[in-house]
């Protein structure tokens, strides 16, 4: 199984986006000195309080300079917001960078104000995506590529430099609602899925739907499945409670201002509207005992490991991305002891 962590880059205060960033390449040296095989990079735009992640490609480029072996993921490029000419080229050059170990991770994003400041229509997110990504395959994939479609145009381009790899870096997407998991499945990509606080019960069937999709389109193999959620570990149970549980309600009440916002947003469907709108109050409301009865992983080496071991065999998971620091308010050193004991005391496990 692969192991891999989510690292939003968070931000820690005016005038202190150098640390931030310092920071996070320290974590990402030692998650190739620890022998972890992934780290995946957020995008996330405006939102100083949060995160200095507004360039995952710049920071997956540096990342692969100062690493061999481990794997850069995007955790995920908005294709929406990209157009998909740059995007070729410059996911090329970092795959060319890394010698192969850039992984291409791709979504629409929620975050509905995010469309707004670039000028791009949420209600066109849909359509922008599926264009974004069939150009993408198409430049990594001819020499020479024309498009004419409802967002681009353009006549015999060659993209680049060309991919380290034959065909580009592998493309993984993530589902961003229940209905995307199918067509996810039809399109016979790897799927991301990721949890704030819900149970194997609730993502099991939407899994399910995503594998029975593929099957039912013709692509072999049941499809890989990679998981994002929120985790931690400690020494103790009640040391790996008390340093993470005040970042993790932090990020349950900002996501549910975030999904309220996003609710009221223009091009956002009546549907979609409703759910993030409840969604924003279960998160409102939500308690650290309530988050642990998920799959919300948050304790020792030993009960870390045996929890994922249930989630992964109900799931049929071949990969995490584990959130060690959800909420971005814990203590940087305490992060990476947790990113240690992740590596050297839980992966062996699963290897």
């Amino acid at each position: 199984m692969e192991f891999g962590i989510f690292h939003e880059f968070p931000a820690l205060g005016a005038g202190r986006d150098t640390e931030a960033i310092a920071h996070g390449f320290e974590l990402i040296d030692d998650a190739e000195r620890w022998g972890l095989d992934a780290l995946w990079l957020a995008e996330l735009h405006f939102d100083p309080d949060r995160s200095v992640a507004a360039a995952p490609l710049c920071l997956a480029a540096a990342a692969a300079a100062r690493t061999e072996r481990l794997r850069i993921g995007i955790g995920v490029q908005v294709l929406p917001l990209a157009h998909p000419l740059r995007l070729a080229e410059e996911a090329a050059t970092v795959d060319q960078i890394s010698r192969g170990r850039l992984i291409l991770g791709v979504g629409r994003s929620g975050v509905a104000r995010t469309y707004e400041a670039y000028g791009v229509p949420y209600g066109e997110s849909q359509t922008r995506f599926a264009e974004v990504l069939e150009i993408l395959q198409a430049a990594w994939s001819h020499d020479e590529v024309s498009h004419a479609g409802a967002h681009y145009r353009f006549e015999s381009v060659s993209v680049t430099p060309r991919p380290y790899r034959p065909g580009g870096p592998p493309i993984r997407v993530a589902a961003s609602s229940a209905d995307t998991y199918a067509a996810i499945g039809r399109m016979g990509f790897p799927l991301f899925a990721g949890v704030r606080h819900e149970g194997v019960s609730h993502i099991a069937p939407l899994i399910a739907a995503y594998r029975a999709a593929r099957r039912e389109a013709g692509h072999p193999g049941q499809g890989q499945v990679y998981l994002r959620f929120p985790a931690y570990l400690a020494a103790t149970e009640a040391k790996a409670r008390a340093e993470a549980e005040a970042s993790l309600i932090h990020y349950y009440r900002a996501q549910g201002a975030l999904l309220a916002d996003s609710a009221r947003r223009a091009g956002v469907a009546p549907a979609a509207a409703a759910e993030r709108a409840r969604q924003a109050r279960v998160l409102n409301e939500m308690t650290f005992e309530e988050a642990r009865n998920g799959i919300v992983l948050i304790g020792t080496p030993d009960s870390f490991a045996a929890r994922l071991a249930e989630v992964r065999d109900a799931l049929g998971l071949d990969g995490i991305l584990a959130e060690l620091d959800t909420g971005g308010r814990i203590p940087h050193a305490q992060v990476r002891t947790a990113l240690r004991l992740l590596c050297q005391e839980v992966r062996p496990r699963f290897q």
